[in-house]
């Protein structure tokens, strides 16, 4: 795939995926037309050498995975996976489970931040609302599916100068004072959050049959759509990019995969917030899908401990998550000698207190993909006297036991509500993965 159908495609994915909900249904889908056979995690497995299979938990967190086509599964599963991790979450404004405030005639929404974002941003910007929606129906049954309001219906406005002549200056962010979006005059024709979700629902949602809101995880987003810019398009300028686009570049490469190796993907959700979750880095997915993989290809039950460990020891993954590049106006916030540069290829991220879990064999080894595909290759060490951020590499590492390289496009204005990466760089990183897949 060259360049610029690859960047089309990465930006439709980003504004079609405003929450890890719709990334998720949005990568089933891709899988689904690609032949991808899907696995239901209470049902149980038949798996074929040659076949192409996901499973997602929670509606947030997915894995993908195809087995070369060989004399059987056993064959083709003990060379070792070639596995790629990243995750589908992203910081944000949560609501909360009942928001409505009303001040001042006017109706806002109390929300909660999710994961570590820059708040600053999120003032001005048109802002719309998606997520999942739980209810119950006429007939008296749950129900559940996702929304994306997609035009803007909120707003967090800020103070004016005239008000606040320290606006400029250092000034911290009360999150439950001042974060609440304003959606609409109080009075208006919903009494509560939850009659418009209702109203939604009934009119836009394809679920008339819906009768009372019992829950939900909503998320507010930017309705600005991801876009090329700079002078020659050298930047892509979106929401999201930690982590929608390393989500994209490995379903892309896993799409491309030959059929001598067996390949895995995983997208997990509540990176962001730590990981420990049922559908996090750090909960049981992988694993029970490793084991399950291999309760399907073991000849002898007394063996299947032995066979995964096998499987382990021969797998690699490449843990990709975003890095972060030299800011012209502070580059003194970076080590002078581990500086990497937009467009000029991935960056291995390195820490010897284990934030990242790259080691030795396993930077060699990427850097000999990166060779392969004639690919330039960067590293990222943060400065000794700040404290260093992390992802899921350590946490699958310690938790599977398998060989691990951290690695990602350089960034920046990481966690902000609009993120700037390189337009050459994921394309890069997409011929990389591949060649890892193939």
């Amino acid at each position: 795939m060259d360049k610029n159908s690859f960047n089309a495609g990465l930006l439709d994915f980003i504004a079609a995926s405003p929450t890890p909900f719709h990334a998720v249904s949005h990568m089933s889908q891709v899988l689904l037309a690609a032949g991808f056979q899907p696995l239901d995690e209470s049902h149980a497995w038949e798996l074929n050498g040659g076949g192409r299979y996901f499973v997602t938990r929670n509606g947030s967190s997915i894995i993908a995975f195809s087995l070369p086509v060989k004399a059987s599964v056993q064959d083709a599963v003990y060379p070792g996976v070639r596995l790629t991790g990243a995750h589908t979450d992203s910081p944000c404004l949560r609501i909360k489970p009942q928001p409505d405030l009303r001040k001042n005639n006017y109706l806002q929404l109390g929300v909660e931040v999710y994961g570590g974002a820059l708040l600053n941003p999120w003032f001005d910007r048109d802002l719309s609302i998606a997520g999942r929606v739980d209810f119950i129906t006429r007939e008296q049954t749950l129900g559940s599916c996702l929304i994306d309001m997609q035009k803007p219906v909120a707003v967090i406005p800020s103070l004016a100068i005239h008000l606040d002549r320290e606006a400029n200056q250092c000034k911290p962010i009360n999150a439950q004072k001042d974060l609440p979006p304003l959606l609409s005059i109080s009075g208006a024709r919903d009494s509560s959050f939850d009659d418009l979700l209702l109203r939604w629902l009934q009119e836009q949602g394809g679920r008339p049959d819906a009768e009372r809101v019992l829950s939900h995880e909503l998320s507010f987003y930017d309705t600005q759509r991801p876009a090329l810019i700079g002078l020659h398009d050298e930047f892509i300028s979106s929401a999201r990019l930690d982590n929608l686009l390393s989500c994209y570049v490995s379903l892309q490469a896993l799409l491309c995969g030959g059929g001598e190796t067996c390949n895995m993907l995983i997208c997990s959700d509540h990176e962001e917030v730590g990981s420990a979750s049922a559908s996090g880095a750090q909960g049981p997915f992988l694993r029970s899908v490793l084991e399950r993989i291999i309760g399907c290809t073991s000849a002898r039950v007394d063996r299947r401990a032995e066979d995964l460990e096998r499987l382990i020891r021969n797998s690699v993954l490449i843990s990709i998550d975003n890095a972060h590049g030299v800011h012209p106006n502070y580059a003194d916030k970076h080590d002078g000698n581990h500086g990497p540069i937009l467009n000029q290829g991935p960056v291995v991220k390195i820490n010897a207190n284990q934030r990242y879990a790259s080691n030795s064999h396993s930077v060699a080894y990427f850097k000999s993909l990166c060779a392969q595909v004639d690919v330039p290759v960067q590293a990222f060490v943060v400065r000794s006297d700040m404290a260093c951020g992390s992802t899921i590499g350590p946490i699958t590492a310690a938790g599977i036991g398998i060989e691990t390289v951290d690695i990602g496009v350089p960034t920046f204005a990481m966690h902000s509500i609009r993120e700037l990466a390189g337009s050459d760089d994921a394309h890069s990183l997409y011929r990389v993965i591949s060649r890892f897949f193939s």
